[in-house]
This record gives C-alpha cells, structure tokens and sequence, in this order.
C-alpha cells in the first residue's frame, strides 16, 4: 500500500510541485518582459546624452516623443499605422526562426508582395470591393512568399546561407521595382516620377470608424499575429516547424521532411511580409506603388525593424503586437521630438538604431538570466 501510495505521488506531482513548475514559467516570463524594457531604457539614456550633446532638454525631447506617439487619438492611429508593416514582418520572422532559419529579406519581400499586388489590381481594377480587396492581399500573399521560398530553397537543396541569399534577394527586388516603374508601371502622360497611376478605388482598404487615418490594415496585421500564434503553437504544421528548428537531426530521424518544412517556414515568412506590401500600397493615402526615393522610402525599413519588434516579443506572434506598437511609437514619437527640439533627423535615426542595438544584445543576457534563475529555483526545490 506504502508503495503504491509513492508510486502515485511520483506519478502525480503534488501542489507543490506543480506550483514550483508555474513559479519557474512565471519568473521566465517576467524576465522575458523585463531585460528588453531595461535595454529600452539604457538605450533612451545613451540617447539623452546625445540630446544634451547638441544643446537639447532630455526630459522636452522624450516628452515630445511620448506625446507624438500617443498624444491623441491621431497620434494613437499613426503609431498604429507605423506599426502594421512591423507586426506582418515580426509574425513572419517568428515562424522563421522557430523553424530554424534566419529571414533578412523582409525589405524584397515587402517589395515582392506590393508588385503582384498591384500588377492584380491594374489586370482586374472593375472587380467589387469585397472581392478585390481579398484578392490584392492575397497576391501579396503570394508575391511575398514565393520570394522567401526561393532562399528557402536554395538552404534546403543547394545549401545556400539564407542570409546571404535574403540580403541578395532584397537588391533584386529593389532594382526590379525600380526596373518596372521606370517605364512598365509609370503613370502615363505624367512626369517621369516612379509611381503607377491611381489604382482602383475597389481596392482601398476602408477607414475604421473614428475620423483617424486608420484603416483595416491594423486589424488585418493583428489577425495574422492571431493565426501565427494558432500555427505555431496549436498546429500540427506548427510542431513540426519548431520541431525542425529546435533540433533539425533529431526531427530528420522521427521522419520529418526537414528540407520542405525549411522552405515552408521562409514561404509563409516572406507571404506575412508580402501581405504587409499590399497594405503599404492600398492603405496608403495615395493608393499607388511609388518608387520614388528608392525602396527603403517604400518599406519604411519595416523588413528589418520587424526583425527587432519579433526580438523584442521573444519571437512569439501575440507578443509582438505590443513589441510593434512600441516601435512604431517611437517612429512617430521621433518625428515629434525633431520638429519641437529642431534637431537633426540623423539623431532621430541615431537613437533608434541605438535601441534596436541594445535590444538584440539583451537576448544573450535574457537568456543567461533566465537559465540562472531556473537552476537556483530548482536548486531551491531540491533543499526543501
């Protein structure tokens, strides 16, 4: 009976031991959440010192960023708006990397997505709304990600490094971009200036209520944060993703296709930036591709920020919502802070790039803190 009861309770943890587990999953969580908030931190007090440097009041400069950011219901929409291209990217770079590989081809991808995008909406401009606007956000879909699969491709069957092969697929997409706006696209009897003529009203994303620029790309961007989660996490698919990155050897030996879940993971990497492409272009207040200013003046640089906001959520798609949020409200916070402190744009750039630095060095610290905590908290249990 002595046996059979310790027996059962070795089988079963008891509350204490069960506690024990959510303590740990509790205390990584708060880590997670607390390192990169810090190296937020430590980045805007190096960015005080640039401030004070040039002559400018730390304390006005944030303020005007905060209330830039989230002053008012405009500013709210604008961060939001800001941060939309950032999420598609984060959740896309989520998946990626649970799988194993690394996507720097957000910018292509973004670009690839906008181009078939578009080309559908000038093929079939006459189509109503509620068929032509699912159908553009489809072809970015499938713009996007066939431009992830061909690296994917390249990594799983040539053994190409994916991020030699993203960085170099971002070139061509710019240059084609460039290439087809030069003559291809170019709004006809007009000035030579690289943008297609208006596209087809069907194809505008609506205005959510509330007399903002808001418009349906948020929630679109925040419902395939909603999906990634569900794909990763509560998938079959999913499993198998982060499976083949957590160990792609062991995966191979269970009988995993590891060649096809790589290129599977950077299609639906580069798709989530692709659809991020067809918002830009039907979401903007011009509903045009414009090359003008070169590719980065389209992107916003989205494709590699995203990378940062995923970072910064721990590469989980539903904690990359906020993660974008923030970032985006420092992109409109900053345009704030340099009109009321009149300083450069280039420190506007400079303090941004300094955050996006601090960030990605606190994952090693996050992790090593984490690990740490694991074991005096097991060490912990053990003694008592």
């Amino acid at each position: 009976m002595s046996n059979g009861g310790n027996g059962a309770n070795a089988a079963e943890p008891g509350p204490q031991a069960s506690s024990g587990r959510n303590g740990r999953l509790n205390v990584g969580a708060t880590v997670g959440l607390i390192v990169p908030l810090g190296a937020v931190v430590a980045a805007l007090a190096v960015g005080a010192i640039m401030l004070l440097a040039l002559g400018a009041n730390p304390l006005d400069g944030y303020r005007a960023m905060f209330s830039g950011a989230v002053g008012g219901t405009d500013n709210v929409a604008d961060t939001a708006i800001k941060a939309m291209p950032l999420l598609l990217v984060g959740v896309g770079i989520c998946v990626a990397f649970r799988a194993g590989v690394i996507n720097i081809g957000g910018e292509g991808q973004i670009i690839a997505g906008a181009i078939v995008a578009t080309l559908v909406a000038l093929a079939v401009p006459g189509l109503p709304s509620v068929i032509l606007i699912p159908l553009v956000l489809i072809a970015g879909a499938i713009g996007g990600g066939i431009w992830g699969a061909i690296p994917g491709a390249l990594k799983a069957y040539a053994g190409v490094n994916e991020i030699l092969s993203t960085i170099m697929m971002n070139i061509i997409a710019a240059q084609l971009m460039s290439f087809l706006l030069q003559d291809l696209l170019i709004e006809e009897g007009a000035i030579k200036i690289q943008q297609t003529k208006r596209l087809s009203e069907n194809a505008d994303l609506p205005l959510l209520p509330g007399g903002t620029r808001l418009h349906l790309g948020v929630l679109i961007a925040i419902g395939v944060a909603v999906l990634g989660y569900y794909l990763l996490f509560r998938s079959v698919a999913g499993m198998r993703l982060r499976a083949v990155g957590h160990n792609p050897d062991a995966a191979r030996y269970a009988g995993l296709a590891v060649k096809r879940s790589v290129v599977r993971a950077l299609a639906i990497s580069g798709a989530c930036a692709g659809i991020a492409g067809a918002v830009l272009v039907f979401g903007s207040q011009s509903h045009r591709l414009i090359g003008e200013g070169g590719a980065a003046a389209f992107t916003q640089n989205a494709g590699f920020n995203g990378i940062v906001a995923a970072l910064f959520g721990g590469l989980h798609p539903l904690a990359t919502v906020p993660a974008s949020f923030l970032f985006g409200g420092m992109l409109t916070g900053g345009i704030e802070m340099q009109r009321e402190l009149q300083v450069p744009a280039a420190l506007i750039l400079a303090i941004n790039g300094v955050v996006v630095v601090f960030v990605v060095g606190s994952l090693r610290w996050r992790s090593h803190i984490a690990e740490w905590i694991e074991r005096a908290t097991a060490v912990g249990e053990e003694a008592t």
